[in-house]
């Protein structure tokens, strides 16, 4: 039987590895008792993380956000790939560069020995891109991306755009928060210009307080993506396009999903990502890359493609 530290360990493992557990189900993957389950979830409350329970037949827990950071269990693969990706974020976002490196220098002081050389085998020297663009002010993203989620019409100066119309604040309701070929973009509804329209974030500058909130319009295409796509006149080189919702924050997906993918905020934990590549498998592989749950949303080609990778890895482990 594994020791009352051990089993908190893995108990607080499950909890981050998926948002709802059924009690009945954490004490089977655990091999004690629901009483069990129920204390050991006592004492991660006492240690600062927020564990919610609802009752019923069907009650399960979820580890919730909190008002602090309580300490976070990584496995062995997490810790190297968070290495690799703290040497080699570029979000463009201002003060996020220096962030991240502080963030590694924390990490790689309470790292074992045994990952601590594996990370220092790791390396990376990320070289910036001569076409490299205009860094985002986080403040300004973050009014942006306040105001999307709170369905809210946003006050902005707007530097640059071909527009005419009428001069002074810009006035349009914040419906997403996208990137495109390394910068970030509002999608919103103009009111001045009765239109939609794209801003880009690093030429906007928004005014204090925040404005009436809104009801959500119908977007002149099929979703976010091809609005985007419509809008920018990027040749897509590759022949296979399909879209998923992700459990990671935009800003993190952005670096990895590619210059040709187009990553929609939906929370802050969750985005919407559409991305190219030479087949279907390919796309499959590269959404299974991210090593995080994410749902499909199509197409279908995509969904046929998922399975037979799904196949193919049971496969690999069943031999």
């Amino acid at each position: 039987m594994s020791t009352p530290a051990s089993r908190l360990l893995s108990l607080l493992s499950l909890l981050q590895a998926r948002r709802d557990w059924p009690g009945e189900a954490l004490a089977d993957r655990l091999g004690v008792s629901p009483r069990t389950v129920r204390r050991d979830v006592d004492r991660l409350r006492e240690l600062g993380y927020p564990v919610h329970a609802t009752k019923g037949p069907d009650g399960g827990y979820r580890l919730e956000a909190g008002t602090q950071m309580p300490p976070l269990l990584l496995d062995d693969e997490q810790a190297v790939a968070l290495v690799v990706a703290l040497q080699t974020t570029s979000s463009g976002v201002a003060g996020v560069d220096e962030a991240a490196l502080r963030a590694l220098a924390t990490l790689r002081q309470v790292m074992p020995a045994r990952l601590r050389a594996a990370a220092d085998a790791l390396q990376v020297t990320a070289v910036a891109s001569a076409s490299r663009h205009p860094e985002v002010d986080q403040h300004v993203l973050l009014t942006v991306g306040s105001a999307v989620r709170a369905r809210e019409v946003l006050r902005f100066d707007y530097v640059g755009g071909g527009d005419t119309g009428p001069r002074g604040p810009r006035r349009a309701e914040a419906h997403h928060l996208v990137t495109w070929g390394g910068r970030w973009y509002l999608v919103g509804f103009d009111l001045d210009r009765a239109d939609w329209r794209t801003f880009r974030v690093d030429k906007m500058t928004p005014k204090t307080g925040s404005g009436p909130r809104f009801a959500p319009r119908e977007l002149p295409a099929a979703d976010v993506a091809a609005f985007v796509a419509q809008r920018f006149t990027t040749i897509n080189p590759w022949p296979c396009r399909g879209e998923a919702e992700v459990d990671m924050p935009a800003s993190e997906l952005a670096r990895w999903a590619g210059p040709g993918a187009l990553v929609e905020a939906l929370g802050e934990n969750r985005s919407r990502v559409a991305l190219s590549a030479w087949s279907w498998d390919g796309v499959a592989s590269t959404f299974a890359m991210f090593g995080v749950p994410l749902r499909v949303l199509g197409p279908p080609e995509l969904v046929d493609a998922m399975h037979r990778l799904a196949d193919r890895a049971t496969a690999a482990v069943d031999r």
